[in-house]
């Protein structure tokens, strides 16, 4: 939990130090993909886990229309959609934000039709909660959903300040006509999975990132593997694009090498009982995966390799093209091209120490 108070409590504006990874000159516009990437398609999210079978075993149950456990290279793994879940076996339980330092993986998570019917199977069938606050002060309780958190005027997520009054003011939520929002399990080896209300079918449909400068990220992941930049506010192309602010690099200064990011005051719910720094978010679209950004003030995440969220990866037709522009870009590389079982494989450095996987997949 220390690492997500640490976001919580940090100065509302920080002013970011020179990133290790760079954008090319000049920037690429918004809702503009690179001309001349190859391309890349979700592959797949990685785990580390101490066991493996029973870690697969696991996604059928919450989420029995869409994740099916299989076998992928030859080990245990779930498909879900076209991505997989895929895991490596350690022999110690890998790190996660609440017993190691936070990485810029958060979670991922499905898209539910009715996150309160989904979270009361959830419960039927005994599974573990991740709950959050609904406020920071004595009076405060853990909450399942974000519904469960009454909205301020205007809408949105309520600071301190406005939980205080609405709670003074008597709000409550009706279960029975607020919709439930999202919501987190706390699945095997400590893995956070959302249960996020959204349409009107099951579907895996994003990974959550932690970044310092979401609008940055967001330049380097069209940049670098033609991600789709969202259109304005509201979100990208296909569902569940995360809603990002208009502007090329809004809330952030236009200088990516020495970025300025003006982050907003912490609101709840909140695994941190001081709150959660929520804007300026980001988003990406790869294939109709959406990878989706909350701001971490003042930097300093580890590196993913080793912990729970290992990676997650991309897949090209032609590897030795797909690296060649890679390196053409002076991307940093974590591994180089190298069997991986019956396919070939290697790992860049994406944003804040995020490990990327390029897979061949003719």
């Amino acid at each position: 939990m220390r690492a997500i108070v640490r976001a919580a409590t940090v100065s509302a504006v920080v002013a970011g130090a020179a990133v290790a990874w760079s954008l090319p000159a000049p920037m690429q516009a918004q809702g503009q993909a690179p001309a001349a990437i190859e391309p890349l398609h979700f592959h797949h999210v990685h785990l580390n886990s101490v066991d493996p079978e029973a870690a697969a075993a696991y996604y059928p149950k919450p989420f029995a229309k869409t994740a099916t456990k299989t076998t992928f290279n030859g080990q245990p793994a779930v498909k879900t959609g076209n991505i997989y879940i895929l895991f490596n076996k350690v022999s110690t339980p890998p790190t996660n934000e609440l017993t190691g330092p936070q990485t810029s993986v958060w979670h991922f998570g499905w898209n539910t039709p009715n996150s309160r019917e989904y979270n009361a199977n959830f419960r039927k069938m005994g599974l573990t909660i991740a709950q959050m606050w609904n406020g920071s002060d004595a009076d405060a309780k853990l909450v399942d959903l974000s519904g469960d958190v009454p909205t301020p005027p205007g809408g949105g997520f309520p600071t301190e300040e406005q939980v205080l009054e609405l709670r003074a003011k008597g709000a409550k939520v009706d279960p029975n006509v607020t919709p439930g929002g999202f919501g987190y399990l706390r699945g095997p080896d400590g893995v956070m999975i959302e249960n996020a209300q959204s349409g009107n079918e099951e579907r895996f449909n994003h990974v959550h990132m932690y970044h310092e400068h979401p609008a940055c990220a967001m330049q380097w992941y069209a940049t670098h593997l033609g991600a789709q930049m969202p259109q304005g506010r509201g979100g990208g192309p296909g569902r569940g694009a995360a809603a990002a602010p208009t502007g090329p690099v809004a809330g952030t200064s236009s200088d990516c090498s020495n970025p300025k990011t003006v982050y907003s005051p912490p609101t709840f719910p909140s695994f941190a009982k001081g709150g959660f720094v929520r804007d300026p978010p980001g988003g990406v679209q790869i294939d109709d995966i959406s990878i989706s950004m909350r701001p971490w003030p003042g930097g300093g995440l580890a590196s993913t390799r080793g912990r729970l969220y290992d990676h997650w990866a991309v897949s090209t037709a032609d590897l030795d093209k797909t690296v060649a522009r890679l390196k053409s870009e002076n991307v940093k590389f974590l591994e180089e091209i190298h069997p991986w079982g019956n396919m070939r494989a290697a790992m860049i450095e994406g944003p804040d120490r995020i490990a990327i996987e390029i897979v061949e997949v003719k």
